[in-house]
């Protein structure tokens, strides 16, 4: 069946068994990428089985939030996250993929530290060193690790990437060694569980090279709806 014509529920359960093959018994997390997707289909692809919801704008969150759209399921902000709008995601969602820079994190740290909790990121890398991109050089990562260490409202759980589109297998594996020998060091407050590297066109190459979340969008929820 072409996936054009699979309905959400047909398409979810086709990446599920993707990953599981290309995961070969590793546990890998699925995050659906639901950027401009009505609150209707985010609700709609949690019934049929999505655990972890990913969104680029806050704005969207706060709007597909309030209308309920995420009961069931966690939700990660996968997109760059400005320091004025820390606020409106820090303690009310489970993951910050985007985190590229200390006065992000102290700003999360501030705010976490405000609601008596903890927020867990992910610290994210320009590993292609893409200009305009955001996120850290690979060489900078070590910086801004011991720069969380002391925060105690902010649990860094990991790395995210967003390779170069049109090479993106070719930095799985050194994105790969980044987080291992990341993972070796011993920082407070860090705890390397997660890499999060492969979209929609490559996400089983990118679990078979290491990855262990995974951001899937238009293979679910169809393309994207610009205006």
């Amino acid at each position: 069946m072409d996936i054009e014509s699979m309905t959400i529920e047909q398409r979810i359960a086709l990446v599920q068994e993707n990953i599981r093959r290309a995961a070969d018994g590793r546990a890998v997390t699925l995050v659906g990428a639901a950027k401009t997707k009505s609150a209707e289909l985010v609700a709609r692809a949690i019934r049929a089985g999505m655990t972890a919801i990913g969104e680029n704008y806050v704005q969207e969150f706060r709007e597909k939030d309030a209308a309920g759209a995420y009961k069931g399921a966690e939700v990660h902000i996968i997109g760059h996250l400005q320091t004025n709008k820390v606020k409106y995601v820090v303690g009310k969602t489970a993951l910050i993929q985007s985190v590229d820079s200390a006065a992000l994190l102290a700003a999360i740290n501030s705010r976490a530290a405000a609601l008596d909790t903890v927020q867990d990121v992910l610290l994210e890398v320009n590993i292609g060193r893409e200009p305009g991109k955001t996120g850290i050089a690979p060489e900078e990562l070590p910086a801004l690790l011991e720069a969380a260490a002391p925060m105690a409202s902010v649990r860094v759980r990991g790395l995210m990437a967003i390779p170069p589109a049109e090479s993106s297998r070719a930095y799985f594996a050194p994105m790969y060694q980044l987080f291992v020998d990341n993972r070796q060091k011993k920082y407070d407050n860090v705890s390397m569980d997660f890499l999060s590297m492969g979209m929609s066109e490559d996400y089983e190459d990118a679990i078979r090279q290491g990855a262990n979340m995974v951001r899937i969008g238009s293979i679910i929820f169809g393309p994207r709806n610009y205006v």
